[in-house]
């Protein structure tokens, strides 16, 4: 049997299918939402990645269902974004967790699912936010290259972390910050020039790792 009539991956936000299937072969279906695992595992898949998936427009994958076809045999593997967020939670149910994300939900670091949430296009999955996960990791680098300081990024991420995920931006987190006082219009505008160039893409990052760790399954 080849890999696409064997390996399933749900993905289409943090990843496009198109660049996916550059770096694994296999059947690309869009975010996951309840019951979608179950059909898979109908179709015959039997190693199915979990990347991206629906969070509160529609009902999400449920916890029941991913450990069902675990034990029917199925191999998952999750990382990124709802991946991350299930591995971390069924990991002792013998789910795969890849990358740092699953890592930072795994030991704590981070607990709520709107880290990882983004507003999507409908038609196309694509982000049309940016994922707080992201945000933080890329305040950080600029906080090192000397944009900010430190009680500036701390205080940005915080206006960013309150800030509802569907309306999660770079140009909204560097206006707001120079509107709350808390840098000036010139430090605003280099903030964004620097979030814009230099943004810490760890959902991308992650989302590789998954499709990377199939791949290395599919060639044991």
């Amino acid at each position: 049997m080849s890999a696409k009539s064997e390996v399933l991956v749900f993905v289409g936000t943090s990843i496009s299918h198109e660049d996916a299937s550059t770096i694994l072969d296999a059947t690309y279906w869009p975010p996951i939402s309840r019951g979608d695992i179950g059909k898979a595992a109908s179709k015959g898949y039997k190693i199915i990645g979990i990347i991206d998936g629906i969070f509160f427009s529609r009902a999400a994958a449920a916890h029941k269902e991913i450990i069902n076809v675990i034990k029917e045999g199925v191999t998952v593997i999750g990382g990124c974004s709802m991946g991350a967020l299930r591995a971390s939670e069924l990991d002792v149910h013998g789910m795969e967790g890849v990358g740092k994300i699953y890592e930072w939900y795994r030991d704590g670091v981070i607990e709520d699912d709107d880290e990882v949430a983004v507003a999507t296009n409908p038609d196309t999955f694509e982000p049309v936010s940016s994922p707080m996960v992201n945000i933080r990791e890329t305040l950080k680098a600029a906080n090192t290259a000397g944009i900010i300081d430190d009680e500036q990024c701390r205080l940005i991420t915080r206006f960013a972390k309150n800030t509802h995920y569907t309306e999660r931006s770079y140009f909204g987190i560097s206006r707001t910050a120079e509107k709350e006082g808390i840098i000036s219009k010139e430090k605003a505008e280099s903030l964004l020039q620097f979030c814009k160039e230099n943004e810490r893409d760890i959902k991308r990052e992650d989302a590789i790792l998954v499709l990377e760790k199939i791949k290395e399954i599919i060639s044991e």
